[in-house]
């Protein structure tokens, strides 16, 4: 059942006004609002399409236009109030969700996932105001490099997050984070290696001793682990 038509006791509903960008962050959630006799509801919902003002729920059965409901991220039990701005329909009056609006703006509330991919996508945008601005071309790729990462970074913890809720195993998504580490690792030894056969990093550039303390003691460990995998 969809109730979406306002009461004499709804709060009166904004026009919906996105202010900036939402991100597709599924985010499972608790909602809790007031019936028109008072009662308690509550109802299970995923949110979709997030930003820090709000976002959009999909539920079974919703709260009327400008109803204040109690939201509660499942995956960090963190609760904010929000407000119904309107409930979407398709071409063919279809409930799509409700478009909700956060009484308090969060950069936090929907969870990691969606900081990253937020964050991911300024980095996109500062990576075609440096190419724009003539940055050399080997180091926009490394800025490249660096949005892919957290890119595919941001994919695997919202992945993990969707297994562990629903106690499903994350051991194959815990092995792609390991994957994606690897293969970052492996491309920064290879820049850095073209860097150090042209003379463009030394023994005195900052950090360096320190990085090849690190790099020799994973080469011991992997040298070792390979030692054992030896047929006797």
């Amino acid at each position: 059942m969809t109730m979406e038509r306002p009461t004499a006791h709804a709060c009166p509903a904004r026009v919906e006004r996105r202010r900036s960008k939402r991100f597709p962050v599924v985010v499972p959630a608790e909602v809790k609002w007031h019936g028109p006799d008072g009662g308690s509801l509550k109802e299970h919902a995923k949110a979709d399409e997030v930003n820090s003002q709000g976002g959009l729920l999909r539920m079974d059965a919703y709260p009327h236009v400008g109803d204040i409901i109690e939201l509660t991220n499942l995956l960090s039990a963190e609760s904010a109030e929000a407000r119904v701005l309107a409930i979407r329909r398709s071409t063919e009056d279809v409930v799509l969700g409700a478009a909700i609006e956060l009484l308090v703006p969060s950069e936090t509330f929907w969870g990691v996932n969606f900081q990253l991919k937020k964050n991911a996508a300024e980095l996109l945008k500062l990576e075609k105001a440096l190419q724009s601005g003539g940055i050399d071309l080997c180091h926009l790729r490394e800025f490249r490099g660096a949005v892919d990462h957290l890119r595919r970074t941001a994919w695997a913890v919202e992945e993990w997050e969707e297994r562990h809720l629903e106690r499903r195993g994350s051991d194959t998504v815990l092995s792609l984070l390991t994957a994606e580490r690897i293969r970052r690792a492996t491309h920064l030894c290879k820049e850095l290696a073209a860097e150090l056969e042209a003379c463009e990093v030394n023994f005195g550039t900052k950090g360096i001793a320190e990085f090849y303390r690190a790099i020799d003691r994973v080469y011991q460990l992997l040298e070792r682990s390979c030692t054992y995998l030896e047929p006797q």
